[in-house]
């Protein structure tokens, strides 16, 4: 029995027919949301896995081990998709996510269960980094604001499923199936890939930075820990701390030395002297904090200071997530329309800061429907900041960069969040002092929201410096490319 032909590659300069495309994009969507959604169904799920291994004091690792293993192969991706081709990369990441899985699924301890992690969070950290670069390869940037909006979408429904899932998965089958329904979405994605997307690419003769990469792996781990440190989710020593602390400095300068003098740097420095590339990382970083002021502390507010349960709580974030998706939308669709950026970012800041501040005049006497508003409007200004400043990073660099400045700013923005979670829940926890009454989180929690919204201030001056550049009219993978056989 034969197979049924590919569709042919587009020849170089062509356009990709929007039936291809939008199949690409289903493709690709898959792979970005069972990542996006494992993160969020384990930590609901978690109380329930720590029980059931007996490891309730230890329980973090299982979110940590995944996120250290995310964040530090991130750039490595990036830049072996920009050499070696990004759907062999996607296919080769989602392969490793979905493995893991399937191996955390069956994990007997918590020992197994971490490590399997650390390979699933391996995989996890190429499906968006490559998926994003891939869309800015077939779709012309004028157009890539709407692609974007929609991803965005997209990435917001699956941030708010992924707790229900994962409440459903606990009380109706078993804490495994959170791993285990990775599985048959993954190789619905892994079929749409491999048969829509047919595209050239440009053959660089390359050799991978293996020492930089080696470096900026440790230097990212020495931060992502002592954010945990701070966040009370890791005991240490004070002479363990000072020689992580040490360790994290000294990896970081090595870095930065080597990758000066390096033959293809895993992150190649001369990117940050663009003004565009330096804003867009910074934005997605200050960005990515105040998403996490939001999603993760609006449903604290409406447990420890109104009482409402856990599921009612997560419904007030609803306004959150819709104005996040709809306002990506609405930017991506504005900047397609009118074909400029800079003035979303801008915006976005202003209204980040807006809502964060309104946040932190919450009380005991606060309606929970007045502060899922409050949500809401921090939600506003992340849509209109988070793609629209990746999409001015895509339009700035060349074709042979793509990768990896794609990678670097979404781990800006990874870190953004996962910093900013840190560092406020060791606000918050510092503010209780012990104590759990109502009034205390309402106490605390104020101070969280004021803590962030300096924060949000670099937001806006940052914006202020965006560079407004031309859109590109055409599709990346069009220019200069050579096309990859079968």
């Amino acid at each position: 029995m034969t197979s049924p032909p590919r569709p042919p590659a587009p020849q170089p300069g062509a356009a990709l027919p929007t039936r291809r495309v939008v199949a690409v994009f289903v493709g690709l969507q898959i792979g970005m949301i069972i990542s996006t959604l494992d993160g969020t169904i384990v930590a609901t799920a978690l109380p329930t896995i720590a029980r059931d291994i007996d490891a309730s004091d230890q329980r973090s690792w299982v979110i940590t081990a995944y996120l250290l293993a995310q964040v530090a192969v991130m750039p490595l991706y990036g830049k072996l998709g920009d050499l070696y081709g990004r759907k062999r990369l996607f296919l080769v990441a989602i392969s490793t996510f979905t493995v893991a899985s399937m191996l955390c699924g069956l994990a007997a301890d918590l020992p197994q269960l971490v490590a399997f992690r650390v390979v699933q969070g391996v995989g996890a950290g190429g499906l968006g980094t490559l998926a994003m670069a891939v869309l800015a390869d077939v779709v012309p940037t004028r157009q890539l604001g709407r692609w974007l909006g929609y991803q965005g979408a997209l990435f917001a429904v699956a941030s708010l499923v992924g707790p229900l899932a994962g409440g459903l998965f606990v009380d109706q089958l078993s804490w495994r199936w959170a791993f285990f329904i990775n599985v048959p979405l993954a190789a619905v994605s892994v079929g749409i890939v491999v048969s829509a997307l047919q595209v050239p690419y440009r053959r660089i003769p390359h050799s991978v930075d293996y020492p930089g990469a080696a470096l900026l792996t440790v230097g990212i781990v020495g931060v992502v820990l002592l954010a945990a440190i701070t966040s009370d989710q890791v005991d240490w020593s004070p002479f363990a701390l000072g020689g992580l602390v040490l360790v994290t400095i000294g990896a970081i300068a090595a870095f930065l030395r080597w990758e000066r003098r390096a033959r293809e740097p895993v992150v190649p420095l001369a990117l940050l002297r663009d003004r565009v590339v330096r804003v867009a990382a910074g934005t997605n970083f200050t960005s990515g904090a105040l998403f996490a002021s939001g999603i993760y502390f609006i449903p604290v507010f409406a447990q420890e200071v109104a009482g409402v349960s856990a599921t009612r709580s997560g419904l007030l974030l609803i306004p959150f997530m819709f104005t996040t998706a709809a306002c990506t939308l609405i930017a991506g669709r504005a900047v397609e329309r009118t074909g400029t950026y800079r003035t979303w970012p801008i915006a976005g800041g202003v209204i980040m800061t807006g809502g964060i501040a309104l946040l932190a005049t919450a009380g005991t006497s606060t309606s929970v429907g007045l502060v899922s508003a409050f949500g809401a409007i921090v939600g506003v200004g992340v849509g209109f900041v988070m793609q629209t400043s990746l999409l001015a990073l895509q339009n700035s660099v060349d074709h042979r960069d793509l990768g990896i400045a794609t990678s670097s700013a979404l781990l800006a923005r990874v870190l953004g969040v996962t910093i900013g979670t840190a560092v406020w829940s060791a606000i918050l926890q510092s503010g209780l002092d012990g104590a759990s009454s109502p009034a205390a989180y309402a106490d605390a929690l104020r101070t969280v929201y004021l803590a962030a919204i300096p924060v949000g201030l670099v937001a806006v001056g940052l914006g202020l410096r965006l560079e407004q550049r031309p859109l590109r009219d055409h599709a990346q993978y069009g220019t200069e490319l050579v096309e990859l056989g079968p």
